[in-house]
Order: C-alpha cells, then structure tokens, then sequence
C-alpha cells in the first residue's frame, strides 16, 4: 500500500492510483467522487482544460487511460482523502512521442473547493514530483492559466521554472488567459543536493 500523510494536509492521506482502482467498486467510486470534484470546479471557473463541466462518462475514460499507463510505467495518480473521502487528485503521463518519452506533463492537479486552502495541492503535487523522480523522468513540465496566480506560485514553490508563455492563448468564452508553461529538470542537481 503506497500511502503518504500530507503534513500541512490537515490528515489527508495520498494514495497511490493501483490502490485507488484496486477493485472495481472503488474504482467506480473514484471515478464517481472524482467527477463530483473536477465538474464543481470547472462550474466554478477553474482552469482545468474545459469550458463545461465534464461528463461523468469522460472522467471515467480520461481516468481509464491514466490508469492504464500507471500499470506500464508511463504515468502516476494520486488521490487525497480525508476520512473516506476523496477531495483531491492528480496525475502525471510521459510525453508519447518517442523522442520526448524521457519526460512527463503534469496535467491534472484538483482539489475540491471545499478543502482548498488545507495544503492539499501541495501534497499532492509534492508526491507527483516524487513519484516522477522516482520513474526516472528527467523533465517535468506543466501548464497553467496565467490567471492561475495560486497555482503558479504553488508550482514555484517546489522547483517548477516558467519557460515560455502563449499571450491571451487559451479562449473561455470571449476571455483571453495567457497560458504559461513550467518544467522542473531533475537532470539538474537543486542546490544543496549531493552531486
């Protein structure tokens, strides 16, 4: 069982994606609390990629292939509970193009509204990076709304550098938000770390 406790995560525990679907009565329940958390967000403007909230059905089949490439190596997933319930989750995948297959995207980092503020962004992206340095991926990047101020320093908190930025790219509505582009290289020894 890969579970960690989130120091400042008010007694979330993170847990690992093959535990998450270990059975497929959670495995629905996950999907299930993990649509309840990314549609409430994205009804409330958060910048997760869509414009709508998604269909219970397209965060079963964005879930599945994450959890596929989980089981060969080419992704991670967490989960924050608190209690028995989910309020956060995330994910990495590696690049598929061959020649990009040593690094990996964060592409997901959700928590719900109702537990923003308790730490568990942060702990969840904390176990990402772990998990990702652990796989041996050399470059970690994402992206983010440039109006996502929170996330963005959260991001720079734990290494991740901005490297580029699209002005007014990503289109909701008539609203235009720059979109930023960060990375954390693990080929780069972070100061302090024995060489």
């Amino acid at each position: 069982m890969d579970r960690e406790t989130g120091g400042a995560a008010a007694g979330a525990v993170i847990v690992d994606a093959l535990e998450l679907v270990s059975d497929p009565e959670r495995a629905a329940r996950f999907a299930a609390s993990a649509h309840r958390i990314l549609a409430e967000l994205v009804a409330g403007g958060a910048a997760l990629g869509w414009v709508e909230p998604p269909a219970p059905h397209e965060v079963a089949q964005l879930l599945d292939g994450v959890v596929d490439a989980v089981r060969t190596g080419d992704a991670a997933l967490r989960g924050a509970y608190v209690g028995d319930r989910l309020v956060g989750l995330g994910y990495w995948q590696r690049y598929a193009r061959p020649t990009h297959r040593p690094h990996a995207d964060l592409e997901k980092v959700a928590v719900a509204a109702g537990a923003h503020g308790l730490g568990l962004g942060r702990a969840l992206t904390a176990a990402l990076v772990e998990d990702a340095r652990r796989a041996g991926i050399e470059v970690l990047t994402l992206d983010a709304r440039g109006d996502n101020t929170r996330a963005l320093r959260l991001y720079a908190s734990l290494g991740f550098t901005e490297y580029g930025r699209l002005p007014g790219f990503v289109a909701v509505g008539e609203r235009r938000y720059d979109k930023v582009f960060c990375m954390l290289d693990f080929r780069t020894p972070a100061p302090g770390d024995a060489v």
